[in-house]
């Protein structure tokens, strides 16, 4: 067996996931309600994507991988699989868009969210799992049948509330508060499934383990994440609020209320001043009113 080190770099990877997953919470709420006020299903499509990629790729898969830099096995390095490793990140988006569809798509019951609950935690723990067995290392992986089943559950209790607070909260008090329980649940979940895993060294055995190192794909992902959030930032202040929208409509409305007075042609020589012709209903003059001289 090897010892295994989930905190190599003592709190600061813990810390650091779950600022991640507040973050993403935060943005992935604010997104979520947007597809409530769309107006278009193009409208409601694009929020609807914009927060399937806060929530799944920065509050969970992110998150994710920020706590797996302090994950350390004795005597052995470890790689990850490119391919599987991207493979969990769309799970992860496509997982949270799905729920977030099943969810957003008429009138919010028990049967919609509990439907949209299971599928997205059962994806997040698919993501979890996948993104482990994208790791390589000198030896082979356990887990815990027990413990895997309670990570399962906790993704779904998690993902079935991510997915009521994001049809159901507004206000940015409670949109912050639910953000700070989503990333305890996404972290409970994942150091759940983190305690299932035992490593059984390779003895003997000084192969080398291929794939990429952690810090080949810190920089990328960390890119990935920065112009993620950048963007999500740059799409909500771009968007119209519902005071934008209101204050567009009032003024719409004063304008068809309030009639236009005509403008008078140009008169740009003054004959207007100068002629009774140029008023309305004076008679047009002839000789005849002309007195003799």
């Amino acid at each position: 067996m090897g010892d295994i080190n989930h905190f190599e770099y003592g709190w600061i990877t813990p810390a650091l996931s779950y600022a991640l997953s507040v973050l993403g919470s935060v943005l992935g709420l604010v997104c979520a309600g947007r597809i409530r006020t769309a107006r278009t299903s193009r409208q409601r499509a694009w929020w609807g994507l914009l927060s399937a990629w806060a929530l799944g790729g920065t509050a969970i898969w992110a998150m994710h991988f920020m706590a797996m830099l302090g994950f350390a096995v004795e005597n052995t390095r470890i790689r990850y699989d490119v391919p599987l490793t991207v493979a969990s990140t769309v799970i992860a988006v496509v997982a949270v868009g799905i729920g977030l569809a099943i969810v957003g798509t008429g009138r919010l019951n028990a049967v919609r969210l509990i439907a949209g609950g299971v599928f997205t935690g059962s994806g997040v723990a698919a993501m979890h799992y996948t993104g482990m067995a994208a790791m390589r290392l000198n030896g082979t992986l356990g887990y815990d049948t027990l413990r895997v089943a309670l990570s399962v559950a906790i993704a779904v209790v998690a993902a079935t509330v991510a997915l009521w607070l994001a049809m159901t909260v507004r206000k940015g008090v409670a949109v912050f508060a639910s953000a700070l329980v989503m990333g305890i649940a996404v972290n409970g979940m994942h150091f759940t499934g983190m305690s299932a895993l035992s490593v059984h060294r390779h003895e003997g055995a000084n192969r080398d383990v291929t794939g990429a190192g952690v810090s080949t794909l810190l920089v990328p992902i960390m890119l990935a994440v920065i112009f993620g959030v950048v963007g999500l930032l740059y799409a909500l202040l771009a968007a119209p609020t519902d005071d934008d929208r209101a204050a567009s409509e009032y003024l719409a409305g004063r304008r068809v209320a309030e009639p236009v007075a005509p403008t008078p042609a140009p008169d740009p020589v003054g004959l207007r001043a100068r002629s009774t012709l140029g008023q309305p209903g004076n008679p047009f003059p002839s000789r005849r009113d002309t007195p003799p001289r």
